[in-house]
């Protein structure tokens, strides 16, 4: 399994606009085949700054959705909003309990 956390920070000003955009892809993204889990986080302490958790069965589901029109899209839109360059961090998911 591969996990994706993606993290990014809006500037001052810019996080419902932030928030706007990432949620409007989260449906889009649920068509995928291949993504298993999508969920969009903010930070309690910190509202500014936004959390994407993503989990795909392996490189290629992660791979085609990397490579769909409306992530570069998104991509686009959020480009200026952000406070600094988004940090993606790629894992090897080990263990996890089962959903109840």
């Amino acid at each position: 399994m591969i996990v994706v956390v993606a993290t990014m920070k809006a500037k001052a000003g810019s996080e419902q606009e932030m928030e706007k955009a990432l949620s409007e892809v989260v449906p889009l993204v649920e068509a995928e085949e291949g993504t298993f889990v999508y969920t969009l986080h903010r930070a309690k302490r910190e509202p500014q700054k936004f959390l994407m958790y993503e989990k795909y069965p392996n490189k290629e589901a992660l791979n085609t959705h990397a490579s769909t029109p409306y992530l570069a899209e998104l991509f686009g839109k959020i480009a200026p909003l952000l406070d600094g360059a988004p940090t993606i961090d790629i894992y090897e998911e080990l263990s996890s309990i089962k959903p109840k």
